[in-house]
């Protein structure tokens, strides 16, 4: 486990780029005073390629010593990022050590939260999970704002419509949707792994959301009991008078 919030740096190449990593204020590793991994300060180091050689103390025990810890390196790996029917080639970084699967979240390096669709090794077999160092290509989709599927029966007809919605957002059986036409009361809420009827689901892990409409009520205004309309008791600007 990294913290990548110091301001030392260094860059190297990898292919035909150059990534640069932050110096860590802080690093993971196990402890032989506290047997078990401790959080440690870095009190001076020098960064590598795969590697922290430097002065740490550890926070819990106190215990301060000079080593060389090894770290993932960092990988370079292309990116095809879709939103909607828009798509768009880039690339991002991680690290050596990851295991990538289908599914997974997390930022690129420009900071856009997405979710992996696809992940392709070599000669482009594509596969469910792969260690970082055999992706050869990651295909990805927006993933902070998703639009979620929801279709709404109306007894002889099916409307397909969506709603947006924020990957912790939750939706749940019994609850009404409001579109702008009519709402829509939530009957099951089809997810990755099952079909839900009772309970909830959050937008990530959403599929389809099936509903009855409903109609829209209004209240009707009912002025039987209102006071006697007296003009002063509105204060009108004499600024927003007009002549007609």
């Amino acid at each position: 486990m990294w913290s990548f919030r110091g301001t030392a740096s260094r860059s190297w190449p990898i292919g035909d780029s150059m990534i640069q990593r932050e110096m860590p204020d802080t690093i993971f590793y196990e402890c032989p005073v506290c047997d078990e991994e401790t959080e440690h300060q870095i009190l001076k180091g020098r960064m590598g390629k795969a590697t922290i050689e430097g002065t740490f103390r550890c926070n819990s025990c106190g215990r301060v010593t000079s080593e060389t810890i090894r770290i993932p390196e960092l990988l370079e790996v292309p990116v095809v990022f879709s939103d909607g029917d828009v798509s768009e080639t880039t690339k991002t970084t991680i690290e050596s050590n990851d295991i990538i699967a289908i599914d997974d979240e997390f930022e690129l390096d420009d900071g856009r939260l997405v979710c992996v669709t696809h992940i392709d090794v070599e000669d482009d077999k594509k596969v469910k999970k792969a260690l970082a160092t055999d992706v050869k290509k990651l295909w990805v989709k927006r993933f902070d704002i998703l639009s979620v599927k929801v279709s709404v029966n109306d007894d002889d007809k099916t409307y397909s419509l969506r709603v947006q919605a924020e990957p912790d957002d939750e939706f749940v059986v019994g609850t009404q949707l409001e579109f702008e036409d009519f709402d829509c009361l939530i009957h099951a809420i089809k997810t990755k792994h099952s079909l839900v009827r009772r309970g909830s689901a959050e937008a990530r892990d959403i599929t389809r959301i099936y509903g009855k409409i409903r109609k829209k009520r209004y209240d009707i205004l009912d002025f039987s009991d209102d006071e006697d309309f007296d003009e002063s008791d509105y204060i009108i600007d004499d600024d927003d008078d007009y002549d007609e």
